[in-house]
């Protein structure tokens, strides 16, 4: 029985790996047998992983980066490009954002935001954009949120919303640039689910939010987003580009 979800063999980067749906997106690329070059600032708990990873049975690299810094995006895909030989998938992860009102978010901060969910997301899909044009191949996937679409209620969310509506169109320029050169550029879209980010702006309004947003009436559990990446990123997905999917349960629907 053919298994459309393949992706054993295949050589995948995972951005913002260190913690999170990051890692969780890592731990399941290798456990359905890719290859994978794990990328984060916080080089101790990649190392962590890389254990994890590699006792799957396959390949493993560290990859030292911040986001923000364009060099060491451009050398981080250099080196997983050496290591492992091509680059076939792109797990575009790394994020930040903040809860604040918009009138007392400061010049840092908003700059911060962007050069991380926007700045961050297009360099790594350039430098790994370089690699897959010739070799004629490539699945990226952007990892967005419903706030590509929506922004939520009570909670001050201008600067991750206006990041992350940056992404959604920026991955439809991309995926229609790169479309006859076999590159699929794709939206994962995660609603509410448990994270480090999430922890820094969660509050008693915040979880009130998600209980009486969410029709499901929950956040997302582990292991929740993996079948719909995994999608994006194997050939399942091959007449899909330039796409959004949302996995929310339910918050866009309402």
């Amino acid at each position: 029985m053919k298994n459309y979800f393949d992706v054993k063999g295949k050589n995948a980067i995972v951005t913002g790996a260190s913690s999170g749906l990051g890692k969780q997106f890592a731990l399941c690329l290798a456990e359905q047998g890719a290859n994978v070059a794990i990328a984060a600032r916080r080089v101790e708990r990649l190392e962590e992983l890389k254990g994890e990873i590699e006792a799957m049975g396959v390949r493993c690299v560290v990859l030292p980066c911040d986001v923000t810094d364009t060099a060491q995006i451009r050398r981080a895909a250099e080196t997983a490009a050496a290591e492992l030989g091509s680059i076939d998938i792109l797990i575009n992860n790394a994020a930040a954002g903040f809860a604040t009102p918009a009138v007392d978010c400061d010049d840092e901060t908003w700059e911060k935001t962007m050069q991380t969910n926007v700045n961050g997301v297009f360099f790594f899909c350039r430098e790994v954009g370089r690699f897959m044009l010739k070799q004629g191949y490539g699945k990226i996937v952007n990892i967005g949120s419903f706030h590509c679409q929506v922004t939520m209620n009570g909670v001050p969310r201008s600067g991750y919303s206006t990041a992350k509506g940056a992404v959604l169109m920026m991955s439809k320029a991309l995926a229609a640039e790169w479309a006859k050169s076999g590159i699929t550029v794709n939206v994962l879209g995660p609603g509410y689910f448990a994270s480090e980010m999430s922890a820094k702006v969660a509050n008693e309004a915040y979880e009130a939010g998600i209980r009486n947003g969410v029709p499901m009436g929950r956040r997302g559990q582990p292991g929740e987003l993996n079948g719909a990446m995994l999608f994006l990123a194997s050939d399942a997905s091959s007449y899909v580009t330039g796409q959004l999917l949302l996995v929310d349960g339910g918050w866009t629907i309402v």
